[in-house]
């Protein structure tokens, strides 16, 4: 009784404790690689046109007009991916549905030599095979997932994914145009912001890498300051050619 206690005990345990994170990114990742998007591609376009010493509401101007084309091309082109990639998953599932429907036996034995190839003995195989096709959503699931790699009940939104990389981005975007919106009247502020968002949003990235928060945050502070320091050089540079 003890003993079989004990292996119920570590069970609980292990059960209670295997967890894993979310290797797929969840959330997460497109929500802050769309800020951190935002975050550099803004602040390199305001640094690069204050480098041409312009004014104030020039840069203003520059900053706004970023955060709109940019967020609003962030979504088109979410959506449009988004909404490609579906169509072509509906096209494949139509594709294995017709089939299902015309050649049920062999489908069935498709499926069966899959699980034989992963090491189910054959009759064992045959037999979950036909248990699994005797309902014709859940075989199309089965196979989906088997021979696509994909779950036809969890297809990706188009509209939610526009939706969230517009407001992702944007919000990314408007960090280094604050300062100014609030009163600031030089360039640093804002770069100072939006560096501290950069480190922030590479601090996040951290939760679905194996690197070290700081690590992440200081690499991704290196490359949005690197582009927006060579943009400013290239907008003075420029300016004072013109």
């Amino acid at each position: 009784m003890s003993i079989i206690e004990t292996e119920a005990t570590l069970h609980a345990a292990h059960r209670d404790n295997h967890t894993h994170r979310d290797v797929n990114g969840g959330w997460l990742r497109p929500a802050v690689f769309g800020a951190m998007d935002g975050l550099v591609s803004n602040l390199a376009l305001m640094t690069g046109v204050a480098g041409g010493a312009v004014s104030q509401q020039t840069i203003i101007i520059t900053g706004l007009a970023g955060l709109a084309a940019g967020a609003f091309s962030m979504a088109a082109g979410e959506y449009t991916s988004v909404a490609s990639q579906r169509e072509l998953v509906e096209a494949e599932l139509d594709v294995e549905r017709r089939e299902l429907r015309k050649h049920p036996v062999d489908e069935m034995e498709e499926l069966a030599a899959l699980y034989v190839a992963r090491g189910v003995e054959p009759a064992l195989a045959r037999e979950v095979a036909m248990q699994l096709s005797r309902d014709p959503e859940q075989a199309l699931e089965i196979h989906a997932r088997e021979e696509l790699g994909i779950d036809p009940d969890d297809l990706p939104s188009p509209t939610v994914a526009a939706v969230s990389s517009f407001g992702s981005f944007a919000l990314g975007a408007l960090l280094p145009v604050l300062p100014y919106l609030l009163g600031a009247s030089s360039l640093w502020p804002a770069v100072l912001l939006a560096l501290v968002g950069l480190f922030a949003c590479g601090a996040l990235v951290a939760r679905v890498t194996v690197r070290s928060w700081w690590y992440s945050g200081l690499r991704q502070l290196v490359l949005g300051g690197t582009a927006a320091a060579v943009t400013y050089g290239l907008g003075a540079l420029f300016g004072a050619a013109l």
